[in-house]
């Protein structure tokens, strides 16, 4: 016995998706492309590049010591992510919509970004900013789970893809437009808004509440605009129906030979990704030497490329197939990060870290609309759930191991290093997989 279907359908009626016209309401399809933009802020600013950087320069003792913490944290973090995703995923099938799930866990991002104001360049805080980041970045992660479940629903088949892909690369303008305004608001002026003291480095710490801001202001939208038709929640019976439906769907995992191959390449390559957007921040800091200017500057560029290549691909998903996507920005991102990795010029960091920017996006992007696509319909929201698990279930595994290697060989290079190695065999794992674009041989 499979689950009922999802609780809403928001496509209206209309001609039948392959003759190629959009069909449904555009206004939740923009409604849901500007919930990226909002949530972006967070892993931008906070875990790639701002907080994550002052964490291991200003608060940690040492850039090294810093790393290990930070990668520890979002271990941990991903331990419980990779636990709880997919028991979530199934949940929200069972319990009257998604958008409340997304409201909470939304919220609790918002606040704990937003307790990050009290974090000061001392190690004396180090222990209470690894929590406000870790449960942040749980609730954050939990959100998406939710989030991510909506696009069968809110696109047409035909769409999938592009959808996706413009959701991605509205998120990589948000997160750019929250680093300029950061930069431009606080950290350039001499003389930062509202008084802020430099010598307190106020004009960093003011990142976390104005996230909070942004996140909380943008997300509107999905709560106003998207409607889902709700059902009656019964909180016991949603838990114990979402795990009965978690179990099944995982016994169909043998049956479902592709899907379970592909996210376990997911996971491999996703944690990746994950891992190359933790440590970016810090391994510009501490082995560039980049001050906190200098990498706001290089993270607003990172994210145009970014932002761009979602675009870029989003239609090469859909009309030459979301695998080749995947697998050529993969290929790309394996080249890319060996090469820089290598390099000693600031110069040649930027041009190659941009160059990386560009594939970042179609990776993430075009794994969603894969997974809408070879999922089970009926299922959506529990593959979903286990889809979430993919990028979650080791992401313990690479900030841990950059992280004590970069401790064992006193070298953030060494254990950047690592990153290449959940590319390659995440693609490795991806070659072999049937294309559901492409009719079988």
């Amino acid at each position: 016995m499979v689950s009922a279907a999802p609780a809403s359908s928001l496509q209206e009626p209309g001609p039948p998706a392959s003759q190629g016209g959009w069909q449904g309401r555009r206004g939740a399809a923009v409604a849901w492309c500007l919930y990226d933009w909002a949530n972006s802020s967070y892993p931008t600013v906070i875990i790639t590049f701002v907080t994550a950087a002052y964490f291991t320069r200003a608060v940690a003792e040492t850039p090294e010591i810093g790393t290990g913490q930070w990668g520890l944290m979002l271990s941990l973090s991903g331990i419980v992510l990779a636990v709880m995703a997919p028991i979530f995923g199934a949940i929200a099938d069972q319990g009257g919509g998604r958008k409340p799930w997304i409201a909470v866990f939304s919220l609790v991002a918002v606040v704990c970004a937003a307790g990050l104001w009290w974090i000061e360049p001392d190690p004396r805080f180090v222990l209470p900013a690894l929590l406000l980041v870790a449960v942040g970045n749980t609730a954050f992660e939990f959100g998406h789970v939710f989030y991510n479940a909506m696009l069968p629903e809110i696109a047409p088949k035909s769409h999938l893809g592009r959808l996706s892909g413009w959701a991605g690369g509205l998120g990589y303008v948000g997160g750019i437009a929250c680093l300029a305004a950061s930069l431009f608001l606080f950290v350039l002026p001499e003389v930062p808004i509202f008084g802020l003291d430099k010598t307190r480095a106020e004009e960093v710490r003011i990142t976390g509440p104005f996230v909070g801001l942004w996140f909380a202001v943008f997300a509107l939208p999905l709560f106003a605009v998207v409607r889902e038709r709700a059902r009656p929640f019964k909180t016991g019976r949603a838990v114990r129906d979402g795990l009965a439906s978690l179990w099944r769907t995982l016994k169909l995992l043998p049956e479902q030979r592709q899907t379970g191959r592909f996210l376990l390449a997911r996971m491999l390559y996703t944690d990746g990704l994950n891992t190359l957007f933790a440590f970016g921040g810090i391994y510009a800091a501490g082995s560039f030497g980049m001050s906190f200017e200098d990498i706001l500057i290089f993270g607003i560029l990172l994210n145009v490329t970014a932002g761009l290549g979602a675009f870029a691909f989003a239609w090469i998903d859909d009309l030459v197939g979301a695998k080749f996507t995947i697998l050529f920005s993969v290929a790309a991102l394996v080249l890319l990060g060996g090469a820089i990795l290598l390099v000693e010029s600031q110069f040649w960091f930027y041009v190659l870290g941009c160059g990386i920017g560009a594939f970042i996006g179609p990776a993430q992007t075009a794994s969603r609309s894969f997974m809408a696509r070879i999922a089970p319909p009926q299922l959506h929201a529990e593959f979903f759930g286990l889809y979430a698990l993919s990028g979650k279930v080791t992401a313990f595994l690479g900030p841990a191991l950059v992280g004590w290697v970069t401790v064992w060989a006193d070298s953030q290079r060494v254990g950047m290093a690592m990153i290449l190695l959940f590319f390659l065999a995440g693609l490795a794992l991806m070659w072999g997989i049937r294309d559901p674009q492409r009719p079988a041989s």
